[in-house]
């Protein structure tokens, strides 16, 4: 099993694209969870999705993708880091019923009032980058329509994902058309447009010949060979993409507190102890009366001894 990204190129450079297949990883976000088939694949799409975009991310950071349903999905939710670790989860309604044929429209903006989101959050703030977030409107029948639409409003980068998923893997690909590069020899610039233009409507072609199957089915290798056999590609090393959850107890922690004394004093008071379950990899928290307590006292101020204060 692998969990690669490969990242190729075409020869005039003005498209750029990448492949990404999901094992291991994959296994172990469905490992503590048992979602209805069709919310498992769209989480499975929107994390192989996640992973490429994430792949060129600028700074030392995560992006997190989201998406607010108003169905019987609440949350799909993906957290990657620039060095390709990834994490997801999904949360349904308490009275969610699902079938097995059920839409992405169905699930997720049966009124109208769905939302994606898109979260970039440097880690190191001191550098003067902050955090940034865009919100759009559901548009779409599809995760890969969905991004598509957010990447031509938000990035205004025509941006083409073919996106599959199922109990065993997540795969997907990528292509992206690349912003004219200035300072190019060729004082043609119609003809220069032309050939990108063409580069950009042929390779959408060739990747619209994809099919869920074949995209879950087959190795990286031999879909480049099958899609771009006759065009010149350049392919680099394959990156490797990993599960990794950033949970904690002050993470956990933090998020008791955000709820509140009354709310977290009653619920420890009526239940003897609080087991919260990581929603991500399932890591098992346990709080009692005294940790409870203990939240909500005020910092401790440390003051100096005799020995401490200057003379």
């Amino acid at each position: 099993m692998t969990d690669t990204l490969t990242k190729f190129m075409f020869d005039d450079a003005t498209v750029r694209g990448e492949l990404v297949e999901l094992q291991v990883a994959w296994q172990q976000i469905l490992k503590h969870h048992h979602y209805p088939v069709p919310v498992r694949n769209l989480l499975g799409e929107m994390t192989a999705a996640a992973a490429l975009l994430c792949a060129n991310l600028k700074f030392d950071g995560s992006m997190i993708m989201q998406i607010h349903g108003d169905g019987a999905i609440k949350l799909l939710v993906v957290e990657c880091n620039n060095h390709l670790h990834i994490r997801s989860m999904a949360k349904l309604t308490d009275d969610a019923i699902i079938g097995e044929q059920a839409s992405l429209t169905e699930l997720i903006n049966a009124r109208g009032n769905g939302r994606f989101i898109i979260t970039l959050d440097p880690h190191d703030k001191s550098m003067g980058q902050t955090p940034y977030q865009g919100i759009v409107p559901l548009e779409g029948v599809s995760i890969s329509a969905i991004i598509q639409n957010y990447m031509k409003q938000s990035e205004q980068l025509d941006t083409q994902l073919w996106l599959a998923s199922n109990d065993q893997v997540c795969r997907g690909m990528l292509l992206q058309r690349l912003p004219d590069v200035g300072g190019t020899a060729n004082p043609d610039t119609d003809t220069v447009d032309q050939t990108a233009e063409s580069t950009w409507d042929r390779t959408c072609i060739l990747g619209n010949t994809l099919t869920a199957h074949e995209l879950t089915s087959t190795d990286t290798a031999t879909l480049m060979h099958r899609l771009f056999w006759e065009e010149t590609v350049r392919v680099f090393d394959p990156l490797k993409v990993r599960f990794t959850c950033t949970c904690s107890h002050e993470k956990v922690s933090n998020m008791l507190v955000m709820l509140g004394k009354e709310e977290v004093m009653e619920a420890v008071t009526s239940l003897g102890k609080l087991d919260i379950n990581c929603d991500f990899c399932g890591k098992p928290y346990s709080f009692d009366a005294v940790d409870c307590i203990e939240l909500f006292l005020p910092p401790v101020i440390k003051l100096h001894s005799d020995t401490d204060r200057p003379h």
